[in-house]
Protein backbone atom coordinates (compact mmCIF):
# COMPACT_ATOMS: atom_id res chain seq x y z
CA UNK A 1 0.00 0.00 0.00
CA UNK A 2 1.77 3.42 -0.87
CA UNK A 3 1.55 6.13 1.09
CA UNK A 4 -1.14 8.00 -0.34
CA UNK A 5 -3.86 5.21 -0.30
CA UNK A 6 -3.67 5.65 3.04
CA UNK A 7 -4.12 9.08 3.10
CA UNK A 8 -7.33 8.33 1.33
CA UNK A 9 -8.54 5.70 3.48
CA UNK A 10 -7.96 8.13 6.30
CA UNK A 11 -10.21 11.01 4.09
CA UNK A 12 -12.76 8.76 3.73
CA UNK A 13 -12.85 7.49 7.42
CA UNK A 14 -13.37 11.12 8.44
CA UNK A 15 -15.44 12.09 5.34
CA UNK A 16 -17.80 8.80 6.87
CA UNK A 17 -17.49 9.61 10.47
CA UNK A 18 -18.56 13.26 10.30
CA UNK A 19 -21.39 12.93 7.74
CA UNK A 20 -22.47 9.78 10.02
CA UNK A 21 -23.02 11.84 13.36
CA UNK A 22 -24.75 14.49 11.71
CA UNK A 23 -26.97 12.77 9.34
CA UNK A 24 -27.72 10.30 12.72
CA UNK A 25 -28.46 13.73 14.24
CA UNK A 26 -30.64 15.05 12.01
CA UNK A 27 -32.45 11.57 11.59
CA UNK A 28 -32.50 11.05 15.16
CA UNK A 29 -34.43 15.02 14.87
CA UNK A 30 -37.22 13.70 12.27
CA UNK A 31 -37.98 10.65 14.28
CA UNK A 32 -38.60 12.70 17.80
CA UNK A 33 -40.20 15.53 15.67
CA UNK A 34 -42.79 12.63 13.91
CA UNK A 35 -43.37 10.38 17.78
CA UNK A 36 -43.96 14.32 18.60
CA UNK A 37 -41.71 14.09 21.59
CA UNK A 38 -41.18 16.74 24.44
CA UNK A 39 -38.51 19.14 22.78
CA UNK A 40 -38.19 20.04 26.50
CA UNK A 41 -36.01 17.30 27.08
CA UNK A 42 -32.24 17.70 27.11
CA UNK A 43 -31.53 15.05 24.41
CA UNK A 44 -33.59 16.59 22.02
CA UNK A 45 -32.53 20.07 23.13
CA UNK A 46 -29.19 18.85 22.03
CA UNK A 47 -30.09 17.62 19.07
CA UNK A 48 -31.98 21.19 17.82
CA UNK A 49 -28.80 22.89 18.97
CA UNK A 50 -26.54 20.76 16.72
CA UNK A 51 -28.88 20.06 13.70
CA UNK A 52 -30.83 23.83 13.57
CA UNK A 53 -28.00 26.02 11.38
CA UNK A 54 -28.21 23.50 8.73
CA UNK A 55 -32.20 23.23 9.37
CA UNK A 56 -32.78 27.10 9.70
CA UNK A 57 -32.37 28.55 6.21
CA UNK A 58 -34.45 25.10 4.57
CA UNK A 59 -37.42 25.93 6.90
CA UNK A 60 -37.57 29.52 5.39
CA UNK A 61 -38.54 28.40 1.78
CA UNK A 62 -39.77 24.80 2.62
CA UNK A 63 -42.65 24.02 5.12
CA UNK A 64 -43.45 21.10 7.48
CA UNK A 65 -46.68 19.43 5.73
CA UNK A 66 -49.02 16.54 6.95
CA UNK A 67 -46.81 16.10 9.61
CA UNK A 68 -43.50 15.51 7.84
CA UNK A 69 -40.79 17.93 8.22
CA UNK A 70 -39.64 17.98 4.82
CA UNK A 71 -36.42 20.23 5.51
CA UNK A 72 -34.78 17.30 7.41
CA UNK A 73 -35.60 14.85 4.86
CA UNK A 74 -34.36 17.73 2.45
CA UNK A 75 -31.26 18.32 4.22
CA UNK A 76 -30.58 14.07 4.98
CA UNK A 77 -30.94 13.98 1.33
CA UNK A 78 -28.43 16.51 0.83
CA UNK A 79 -25.69 15.01 3.35
CA UNK A 80 -25.94 11.80 1.83
CA UNK A 81 -25.37 13.37 -1.45
CA UNK A 82 -22.57 15.13 -0.48
CA UNK A 83 -20.66 12.04 1.13
CA UNK A 84 -21.32 9.81 -1.32
CA UNK A 85 -19.72 12.64 -4.02
CA UNK A 86 -17.18 12.96 -1.57
CA UNK A 87 -16.02 9.61 -1.14
CA UNK A 88 -16.28 8.67 -4.71
CA UNK A 89 -14.09 11.95 -5.63
CA UNK A 90 -11.28 10.41 -3.10
CA UNK A 91 -11.53 6.57 -4.38
CA UNK A 92 -11.96 7.25 -8.20
CA UNK A 93 -11.71 11.46 -8.88
CA UNK A 94 -14.99 11.29 -10.16
CA UNK A 95 -18.71 11.19 -8.79
CA UNK A 96 -20.99 8.05 -9.92
CA UNK A 97 -23.89 8.50 -11.85
CA UNK A 98 -26.74 10.09 -12.00
CA UNK A 99 -29.02 7.28 -12.29
CA UNK A 100 -27.31 5.57 -9.46
CA UNK A 101 -27.32 8.33 -7.04
CA UNK A 102 -30.75 8.02 -5.97
CA UNK A 103 -30.60 4.74 -5.59
CA UNK A 104 -27.21 4.85 -3.38
CA UNK A 105 -28.92 7.52 -1.26
CA UNK A 106 -32.04 5.41 -0.42
CA UNK A 107 -30.21 2.66 0.51
CA UNK A 108 -27.46 4.88 2.62
CA UNK A 109 -30.37 6.78 4.65
CA UNK A 110 -32.56 3.92 4.83
CA UNK A 111 -29.56 1.37 6.06
CA UNK A 112 -28.86 4.56 8.46
CA UNK A 113 -32.61 4.25 9.77
CA UNK A 114 -32.12 0.86 10.30
CA UNK A 115 -29.23 0.72 12.59
CA UNK A 116 -30.45 3.81 14.30
CA UNK A 117 -33.20 1.33 15.50
CA UNK A 118 -31.21 -1.54 16.06
CA UNK A 119 -28.62 0.54 18.32
CA UNK A 120 -31.79 2.02 20.32
CA UNK A 121 -33.60 -1.42 21.02
CA UNK A 122 -29.76 -3.04 22.31
CA UNK A 123 -29.32 0.12 24.49
CA UNK A 124 -32.85 -0.17 25.82
CA UNK A 125 -32.54 -4.02 26.48
CA UNK A 126 -29.09 -3.84 27.93
CA UNK A 127 -30.84 -0.70 30.62
CA UNK A 128 -33.82 -2.81 30.81
CA UNK A 129 -31.37 -5.70 32.08
CA UNK A 130 -29.41 -3.80 34.21
CA UNK A 131 -31.57 -1.03 35.87
CA UNK A 132 -35.26 -2.02 34.86
CA UNK A 133 -37.88 0.23 35.54
CA UNK A 134 -35.23 3.02 35.10
CA UNK A 135 -36.38 6.21 34.54
CA UNK A 136 -34.43 9.49 32.73
CA UNK A 137 -34.69 12.29 30.57
CA UNK A 138 -32.82 8.95 27.74
CA UNK A 139 -35.10 6.51 28.84
CA UNK A 140 -37.68 8.03 28.04
CA UNK A 141 -36.84 9.15 24.37
CA UNK A 142 -35.67 5.28 23.82
CA UNK A 143 -39.27 4.29 25.28
CA UNK A 144 -41.05 6.80 22.91
CA UNK A 145 -38.99 5.57 19.72
CA UNK A 146 -38.54 2.16 19.92
CA UNK A 147 -42.11 1.49 20.93
CA UNK A 148 -44.02 2.13 17.25
CA UNK A 149 -41.79 -0.66 16.21
CA UNK A 150 -41.83 -3.02 19.59
CA UNK A 151 -45.90 -2.70 20.75
CA UNK A 152 -47.43 -4.35 17.36
CA UNK A 153 -44.95 -7.17 18.40
CA UNK A 154 -45.84 -7.76 21.37
CA UNK A 155 -49.36 -7.82 20.93
CA UNK A 156 -48.60 -11.30 19.04
CA UNK A 157 -45.58 -12.49 21.03
CA UNK A 158 -46.29 -11.60 24.59
CA UNK A 159 -43.65 -12.16 28.22
CA UNK A 160 -43.16 -15.31 29.13
CA UNK A 161 -41.21 -16.21 32.36
CA UNK A 162 -40.89 -12.18 32.81
CA UNK A 163 -38.62 -12.53 29.26
CA UNK A 164 -40.17 -9.21 26.66
CA UNK A 165 -39.01 -11.41 23.38
CA UNK A 166 -40.30 -8.26 21.35
CA UNK A 167 -36.64 -6.69 21.20
CA UNK A 168 -35.29 -10.00 20.05
CA UNK A 169 -37.90 -10.12 17.50
CA UNK A 170 -37.43 -6.41 16.26
CA UNK A 171 -33.54 -7.08 15.68
CA UNK A 172 -34.11 -10.25 13.67
CA UNK A 173 -36.42 -8.16 11.56
CA UNK A 174 -34.51 -5.09 11.45
CA UNK A 175 -31.19 -7.29 10.37
CA UNK A 176 -33.25 -9.27 7.37
CA UNK A 177 -34.30 -5.99 6.13
CA UNK A 178 -30.47 -4.90 5.95
CA UNK A 179 -29.89 -8.04 3.92
CA UNK A 180 -32.62 -8.68 1.87
CA UNK A 181 -33.73 -4.86 1.28
CA UNK A 182 -30.44 -2.49 1.95
CA UNK A 183 -27.93 -4.57 0.69
CA UNK A 184 -29.73 -5.59 -2.90
CA UNK A 185 -30.77 -1.75 -3.31
CA UNK A 186 -26.92 -0.48 -2.56
CA UNK A 187 -25.72 -3.18 -4.97
CA UNK A 188 -27.92 -2.23 -7.46
CA UNK A 189 -26.98 1.56 -7.07
CA UNK A 190 -23.53 0.31 -7.01
CA UNK A 191 -24.56 -1.23 -10.70
CA UNK A 192 -25.87 1.86 -12.43
CA UNK A 193 -22.57 3.67 -11.45
CA UNK A 194 -20.77 1.60 -13.31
Amino acid sequence: MSGSSYLINAGIFIVNMVFGLYLAAVMLRFLLQTIRADFYNPICQFLITVTNPALKPLRRWIPGYMGIDWPSLLLMVLLQLLEICLVALLISGHIPSPLSIPVIIASKLLGLLIWVYIIIIIIQAVISWIQPGSYSPFTVLLYQLSDPLVRPIRRYIPATGGIDWSPFVILILLNLALMLIVAPLHDWGRYLSG
